[in-house]
């Protein structure tokens, strides 16, 4: 009966050595049944090296959700496509490393629901200046960020913003001096946002405090906008959506939930489908930072996934860097699903770069951007 045969399967696994796991293909949904789930329990316990095929037996391949007992591979070998689990979290730590293998089927890239930049992809959307450039045509990235409590926000956004491609910095706040002190190439300006002179894309948020007025002020503006960190909190909901230029909101998971009024679990559990509802409800593109780093647009088309990137990124002021990072490039002319794709790819190169599998700060990430940027380049 099923009870003995997962009797011998467990016995079976306890000696192994390899397993090789085909219990559920892609169609599999809801997790693993009981004598499944008692099977991958044995497999854990015996510490056998795991090699999946297609995908971990119990992981969603459609969402990367993980509803219930599944294999944790160490290697999976998969055909056809990648599968959307096999790329994005909780699924992708079930999948250990990932090797494609060509079996003769191309599925059309408009079936794409997933789309992950490589290096000649984020190449060709690198901004490069041409010979009549001068700073203004670079573009000019404006950022409202900082306050008294939180000066170094608006101090770690200029770091980005400065290496991003756009050929001046102006900034708006009340940490002016701070920044100037570690930037004094920096445009920095009394006046607000609206009078702060020629701007091409604003970020505002990090470290705002409770500056809600500025914020305001920002999004009526009538160029691109990037929102982060305090921003996402003080900002109008209705004046996102309502915005006729473009917005990039860069939300991590707690951030987004309460932007949905769901539990942070629920979007840490299910980030594709949080990712898109949430761009389709702010009616904005939608960067979701995390072990894996989403970026979704308002129209429902394929979200990106972000392929670069280390452990080592989750540290204090590593998302100002990229917020100025991706206001930047937004800045020089790119639409905001390439700034924010880029902005995700140059900055988990860079962090690789910096943390050479040791602590690093977000200072010496953004020090690692062009580094990350010539070998992008090649």
């Amino acid at each position: 009966g099923r009870a003995v045969t997962a009797d011998r399967g467990e016995a079976a696994v306890a000696r192994a050595r390899l397993v090789v796991d085909g219990i559920v293909g892609i169609g599999g949904k809801g997790g693993l049944r009981p004598d499944a789930a008692r099977l991958a329990e044995a497999v854990a316990r015996s510490g056998a090296a795991v090699v999946a095929v297609d995908l971990p037996s119990g992981v969603d391949a459609d969402t990367g959700e993980v509803r219930g007992a599944a294999l944790r591979a160490d290697l999976t070998v998969t055909f056809g496509a990648y599968k959307p689990g096999l790329l994005v979290d909780p699924a992708r730590e079930y999948a250990g490393v990932v090797r494609f293998v060509g079996i003769g089927i191309e599925p059309p890239p408009a079936d794409a629901v997933l789309q992950a930049l490589q290096h000649a992809d984020v190449a060709r959307l690198l901004p490069t200046p041409e010979a009549e450039s001068d700073k203004y045509r670079r573009g000019v990235v404006g950022i409202a960020a900082g306050s008294a409590r939180y000066p170094g926000a608006a101090v770690l956004a200029v770091s980005g913003a400065l290496r991003g491609g756009a050929g001046a910095v102006r900034y708006v706040g009340p940490a002016g001096d701070a920044v100037l002190a570690r930037y004094p190439e920096t445009l920095v300006s009394d006046a607000g946002p609206a009078k702060a002179g020629r701007v091409q894309a604003w970020v505002t948020g990090p470290g705002a405090g409770d500056d809600a007025a500025t914020v305001a002020e920002v999004l009526a503006t009538d160029v691109p906008v990037l929102l982060d960190a305090d921003g996402l909190r003080l900002a109008d909901r209705d004046a996102v959506r309502g915005r006729g230029a473009p917005t990039l909101m860069t939300p991590h998971a707690g951030e987004a939930a309460a932007l949905l009024g769901v539990r942070r679990e629920e979007v840490e559990a299910a980030r594709l489908a949080a990712v898109r509802e949430l761009a389709a409800r702010y009616r904005a593109t939608v960067l979701l930072k995390g072990s894996t780093t989403l970026v979704a647009g308002p129209d429902g088309g394929p979200v990106r996934v972000n392929s670069t990137g280390t452990p080592w990124l989750a540290t204090a002021g590593s998302g100002d860097v990229l917020s100025g990072l991706a206001g930047s490039l937004l800045a020089s002319g790119l639409d905001p699903l390439d700034a924010g794709s880029v902005a995700a790819y140059l900055h988990g190169l860079a962090g690789r770069f910096a943390a050479q599998g040791a602590p690093t700060g977000a200072h010496d990430v953004a020090a690692r951007i062009p580094e990350a940027w010539r070998n992008v380049r090649g």
